[in-house]
């Protein structure tokens, strides 16, 4: 099952990174054990610290860092807010706001960074904090934080926000 899980994501990946044209992604991965995962694939834009991020990001909006959406590969059924999700390719969105952020998990696989609000099928609220020292590069990771969970973060610029994603 691993290696059909990696065959598929490379598969996708590689898809994806002949679409693109400007930055190289980056990947932040969650191992639940040895055969089940989470991948996510993000673009690492940057910003100018000396500006306020809200003249560089859409606050109040969907917006895909970079300009392609984040994607999500897992090859176990996760739980993100309410939502159960089927092992599968997903994409996501953030909502930024000032302090608090909003990930939203669409169906769609559509790398183009065309959101459409039909295809969401989870929106939840992050968490955030302030951090000690300002990213000037979004930066998305994974904490392995219980034996079947693992919190997704995302920082930059002054805060670094995170949700749960619970194997199933």
């Amino acid at each position: 099952m691993r290696v059909i899980f990696a065959v598929i994501s490379s598969l996708f990946l590689a898809a994806t990174a002949f679409a693109q044209n400007n930055l190289p992604a980056a990947t932040a991965t969650c191992n639940f054990d040895e055969e089940k995962q989470l991948v996510v694939e993000y673009q690492p834009v940057p910003v100018n610290l000396k500006k306020p991020l809200s003249t560089q990001v859409p606050f109040g909006k969907p917006w895909a860092p970079g300009n392609k959406p984040m994607t999500l590969f897992t090859n176990t059924p996760i739980q993100i807010g309410s939502q159960m999700l089927p092992v599968g390719a997903y994409t996501m969105f953030v909502v930024p706001e000032s302090k608090h952020w909003t990930l939203i998990v669409s169906k769609s696989t559509d790398m183009s960074g065309a959101y459409k609000e039909t295809d969401d099928l989870v929106r939840v609220p992050m968490d955030s904090g302030e951090l000690p020292n300002p990213q000037e590069t979004l930066n998305a990771s994974f904490g392995h934080v219980a034996p079947n969970q693992c919190n997704f973060r995302i920082d930059l610029e002054k805060f670094g926000h995170f949700t749960v994603f619970k194997e199933q």
